[in-house]
């Protein structure tokens, strides 16, 4: 199978999965995948989340996922428990849909990691 046929059957196993599990079937897009991630990272998932706190929680999921690619290292956590990384390498200046490549492959490698998936 080739590489990038390969990485949309594992991404729409692991949109399916989700949405199955937190969103009643109904699709879950690239961006609520990537919250949900943050939520779990943050390890604080019964919590209520103000609009702010929600795009820390998809930067700590971006990071996460960056984070065997290179672009990020975990640095410490604060004292509320909130992850904080440092910038390793600088990401690439990407097109939108090269970033969304890139940002699957990073969500099912991390969900394969986790085994949430095989």
């Amino acid at each position: 199978m080739a590489r990038d046929e390969q990485l949309k059957e594992r991404w729409e196993r692991v949109q399916k999965k989700l949405s199955n599990q937190f969103a009643d079937g109904e699709l879950m897009e690239l961006d609520a995948i990537i919250y949900l991630i943050g939520v779990q990272e943050l390890g604080q998932p019964h919590r209520k989340y103000k609009k702010d706190h929600k795009i820390d929680l998809m930067h700590i999921a971006i990071c996460t996922l960056l984070e065997p690619y290179g672009y990020y290292e975990f640095d410490f956590y604060d004292e509320d428990g909130w992850p904080h990384f440092r910038v390793k390498e600088e990401l690439p200046v990407l097109k939108a849909g090269e970033q969304a490549v890139l940002m699957k492959e990073a969500i099912v490698h991390y969900f394969m990691e986790k085994e949430y998936i095989s």
